[in-house]
Order: C-alpha cells, then sequence, then structure tokens
C-alpha cells in the first residue's frame, strides 16, 4: 500500500515596492537597489497596492523635498493597513540627517537606512536588520561591478562618476549627507558604460554632487577630460551628456573634450547660484559676478553651439533689491538655454543658516518668479534660432498631446528636464521611428521650453 503525497502550493515569490524621490543621483541609488533586491529573489511589484515590501529612497536637501519625502512616507503607510504590505522600509538623505526624530515620528517605518548603508537592502526587505541603520559618514560607492536595474527607458541611463563632496558652499547640507567625495576608477565607469550600451543604452548622462573635481581623491589624480574623451568612444554610446560642473573647476582640456568628441552633446549644466560679489562671498562659492560673465563667454567661444544650463539661488541672506538687480541684469544679458531658480531654503547644520540679512520668503518668491518671467521670452528666442534648422532628435515615443505625434529630444534637451520636441510624421514615411531611434528632423514650430519638428528620415 502506497501513501499519496501531500502537495502544497508553491510558495509565492515576495515582492517589493521602490518610489524614488529627489535627484538623478538618488534615482542610481535606487536602481542599484532594484538590482540588489532582486539578486536577492524578491520580485519587483508595478504598484504599492501588490508589494509585501515598499520602500522609499528619500531626499533631505531642502524644504520642499523634506515634505515631499515624509508625505509619500505617510501615503504608503496605508497600505500597512489596506494592502498586502507587511514592511515599509525608508533610505537615503532624509534618515541620514533625521534618523532619531523620524523614528519617534514615524511608527509605521520598520526600517531606516542612511545614504551610505542601502547596500544592506536586501537584509530590510527580509526584516533582519535593526530598525536604523546609518552610518555617521557615508562611505559606500557603487562601481561597475554593483547589480543595477534601470527605472528609465532602456535606451537612456545616467552614471554617477563621484559620491560625496568635499565644498562647504554655505547654503548645502550635501557633504553632511553625502560624505567626502570619494571618485570612481576610469576604468570602472568605462566597464559600467559599456555594459550599458550592450544592454541598448545609447545616451549617457554622467553626474555627480561636482562633476569637475572628478579624480582629485584618486592615485594619478585622473581629470575629467580624459574621462570624457574615453567614455566617448565606447561602442554603441551616441550621446554622452555632463551634469553638475562647478564654475571654478571647469579646465580648458574638458572643454575640448566637450567640444572635439562627436558623441559629446554640447551641452553643460553649471550651477552659478548667482552673479552679486557679495551674495557669492556669503555663499561660499569661490568666485564673483566678473568671473561668471567671463565664464560664460569662454564657454561659448570654447564650445560652438553650446547649450548652457543653470541654476541660480534667490533670496540667500544678504540678497539685497540692488543684488537682485545684479542677477536679474545678468540673466538678460547672458541669454541662457535653460535656467532653474530656487528660494533658499534654511537649513540647520549649514553655515547660511545662522547669517544675517535674511530675506522673508514672500519676497524670495517674488524674486523666482520675476528671474523665470524674465527668461521666458529668452528661452523662446533662443528656441526660435532653431526654425527651419535640420537637427537630429531621439525619440522616447508617443506624445501625451496628440495621437499624430511622437515625442523625443534633442542632444540640447537633457531627460526629465529640459523640455522636449514633438515629431510629426509626414506621409510616405516608410516606418515610423521606434523608442531610442534617432531621427533626422527639421523644426517647424517653437514654444517657451518645447519644439516642434517633422520628421525626415533616420539620422546617420
Amino acid at each position: 500500500m502506497t501513501t499519496a503525497r501531500r502537495r502544497h502550493p508553491p510558495r509565492r515569490q515576495p515582492t517589493a515596492f521602490f518610489v524614488s524621490l529627489g535627484c538623478p543621483k538618488n534615482r542610481i541609488d535606487t536602481e542599484v537597489m532594484l538590482g540588489l533586491a532582486e539578486a536577492a529573489g524578491f520580485g519587483l511589484a508595478r504598484a504599492a497596492e501588490t508589494a509585501d515590501v515598499i520602500v522609499v529612497n528619500t531626499c533631505g536637501f531642502i524644504g520642499d523635498a523634506k515634505r515631499e519625502s515624509i508625505d509619500t512616507v505617510l501615503a504608503l503607510a496605508r497600505h500597512k493597513r489596506t494592502g498586502r504590505c507587511r514592511r515599509l522600509v525608508v533610505t537615503g538623505c532624509l534618515p541620514q540627517r533625521y534618523a532619531e526624530e523620524l523614528a519617534r515620528a514615524l511608527p509605521e517605518v520598520d526600517h531606516f537606512l542612511g545614504a551610505g548603508d542601502f547596500p544592506r537592502i536586501a537584509d530590510a526587505l527580509r526584516g533582519a536588520l535593526p530598525r536604523a541603520l546609518i552610518a555617521a559618514t557615508p562611505e559606500y560607492l557603487y562601481d561597475h561591478l554593483s547589480p543595477r536595474r534601470l527605472s528609465q527607458q532602456p535606451f537612456t541611463a545616467y552614471v554617477k562618476v563621484s559620491e560625496g563632496c568635499d565644498r562647504r558652499c554655505a547654503f548645502c547640507i550635501i557633504p553632511r549627507l553625502r560624505g567626502p567625495q570619494r571618485s570612481r576608477t576610469p576604468g570602472s565607469l568605462e566597464a559600467e558604460v559599456a555594459a550599458l550600451c550592450a544592454g541598448g543604452v545609447r545616451e549617457v548622462s554622467l553626474v555627480a554632487q561636482d562633476l569637475t573635481d572628478y579624480g582629485s581623491d584618486l592615485p594619478g589624480r585622473p581629470r575629467l577630460g580624459a574621462l570624457v574623451r574615453r567614455l566617448a568612444r565606447v561602442p554603441g554610446l551616441r550621446w554622452l551628456r555632463l551634469h553638475y560642473a562647478y564654475p571654478t573647476e571647469i579646465e580648458d582640456d574638458l572643454l575640448e573634450a566637450i567640444a572635439g568628441e562627436p558623441a559629446v552633446c554640447k551641452y553643460l549644466d553649471v550651477p552659478l547660484q548667482h552673479v552679486d560679489d557679495a551674495v557669492l562671498k556669503a555663499m561660499r562659492r569661490g568666485q564673483g559676478g566678473a568671473a561668471a560673465r567671463a565664464l560664460v563667454a569662454r564657454l561659448r567661444r570654447a564650445i560652438p553651439g553650446l547649450t548652457l544650463r543653470t541654476t541660480m539661488l534667490v533670496g540667500h541672506p544678504g540678497e539685497t533689491e540692488a543684488a537682485f538687480g545684479r542677477l536679474r541684469d545678468f540673466v538678460r544679458e547672458a541669454e541662457l538655454d535653460h535656467l532653474g531658480v530656487f528660494t533658499f531654503s534654511r537649513e540647520e547644520g549649514t553655515a547660511a543658516a545662522t547669517l544675517r540679512g535674511r530675506v522673508p520668503a514672500r519676497v524670495a518668491e517674488a524674486r523666482r518668479r520675476a528671474l523665470m518671467r524674465l527668461q521666458r521670452p529668452i528661452a523662446r528666442a533662443r528656441r526660435r534660432a532653431l526654425l527651419g534648422r535640420e537637427i537630429e532628435v531621439l525619440v522616447e515615443g508617443p506624445s501625451e498631446e496628440s495621437d499624430l505625434l511622437l515625442r523625443g529630444r534633442h542632444a540640447g534637451q537633457a531627460p526629465e528636464i529640459d523640455g522636449c520636441v514633438y515629431l510629426a510624421l509626414p506621409e510616405g514615411l516608410p516606418a515610423a521611428p521606434r523608442p531610442g531611434d534617432f531621427v533626422r528632423t527639421r523644426v517647424t514650430q517653437v514654444s517657451d521650453y518645447d519644439l516642434v519638428a517633422e520628421v525626415l528620415g533616420p539620422a546617420k
């Protein structure tokens, strides 16, 4: 007589849902966590409602970012009551900065991981860590061997060349949240870019807290210009773009690499922050207004056709009406391609938090709006110069504006930041372009921040 074995239903794979807040550098950290979660046997849920564990990678840079992070955590915590979520994990800059306060204020959260502790995410997903794991000084630096799962469209990716920052800008908390400058080796970066391109990535955007300080902490002090040349020649890479170049450290060799390498977008993101001498001194930025003006002229001489992006910070302590007037004059004169304007956020632990001469929040916001109003016609004029010209565009997919249009970007538009190109498909086109394709187009219309162009055919 034989006894039938009782069959047990197969064990369901546990799932995790990730939310990434803040900057592209944070997105990279989230993508490494996605890779680590998969390697640990977790499936990746498409919605919080279906996840066993929810992870929020937070930003703690300024007040608005902190509020968004807290609101997101609280909104997702309800799935512990109404969904199948068993565990809520909060990572990144916010717990790095406020570990004890968050632990008291958010009993819904099961685990907190600091900005350099997220490599332990698999243990947190399993519930195998103490409630808070926060290194006093973050030391982790991902490399080409780190598991990583891209969260953007498969043809574009960010690559972090370094972590942390050694500068001491008065308004910035980042060095305390991210630790000192830690550069990756050129070989590691080349290996990652090569692997990304082998997997279908055509566009890589280099990011760091301070891109131009790359290599200063490595043996032999490799420089950014040499790295750019090396990466630009990786097979399969079509566009290489640079973000966050500190204005006082832009070397001629870097400009020559941008101008001379075909795969490098003629695009540079340089956060100037201000042009008034007294405000820049209070900010500890290491330059004055004359240097900022000279830099813009130098960049445009060195890189024909350059697209220049910058950010300005208004309302910093000591910014008088006269100082703001000098900033307004600069924006009018410089005719920048892309401009972001932020209001000062008084952050405890920064030098600026103790400075006198505070600007009322309503005044700072009025100055921000005034700069953006001033920039709008400038941006439109910069776009208008492209009317009738042929430009290469990376197709991203269908447009949300119309079923008859596609959406893409030209080399002067960074992903998720700088606007887009709406693509019209003429009759007789052999086949509609697919996401990730590069096409030749002719610009037919412009708006303040976007373009409309007709597809002419595949790019060479």
